[in-house]
């Protein structure tokens, strides 16, 4: 960190699992998460809550701006899935899908953030996956072609 330099970054990142399997069963989350926020960890970020559902995961993350946050994503997905594989959680080859959100938010917007994270199991018990995705999109403008949206064909 160079003198006279300040920063302040979060950014929540969504991402699913392979056509949005429901992979992730709850006995192996805790697991998985505090995993995925030991790469975040180690790359030098801030893990603030890493949490999600069968089909897909949440981070809220402390940005360090002197990493660019593609690699990071890239890291997290590389990582975990040979942590995955490796310990053999699922019967096949476990993987993410392509692509991810990367939504900013600001310091007064942290514990409403951490929460929506922390309460995904409820959240998702009347929104799916793509309904929640598409909203993401749409409350931060962000341009999108429906048949791009995700690697799969299911609705």
């Amino acid at each position: 960190m160079k003198p006279g330099v300040f920063n302040q970054m979060y950014v929540q990142l969504v991402f699913a699992v392979q056509n949005r399997e429901n992979l992730l069963r709850k006995d192996l989350r805790p697991r998985i998460f505090e995993y995925m926020s030991g790469i975040i960890t180690s790359l030098k970020q801030k893990p603030i809550i890493v949490n999600g559902v069968q089909d897909h995961v949440h981070i809220l993350v402390g940005l360090n701006p002197n990493e660019k946050l593609s690699d990071l994503v890239a890291h997290i997905k590389r990582d975990s899935t040979k942590f995955i594989n490796s310990k053999s959680l699922f019967n096949g080859k476990f993987q993410w899908q392509d692509g991810y959100g990367a939504f900013s938010c600001n310091r007064s917007q942290l514990n409403k953030v951490y929460n929506y994270i922390l309460n995904q199991e409820e959240h998702h018990r009347v929104k799916s996956f793509r309904e929640e995705y598409i909203e993401f999109l749409k409350e931060y403008g962000i341009k999108y072609d429906e048949k791009f949206l995700f690697d799969d064909l299911r609705d």
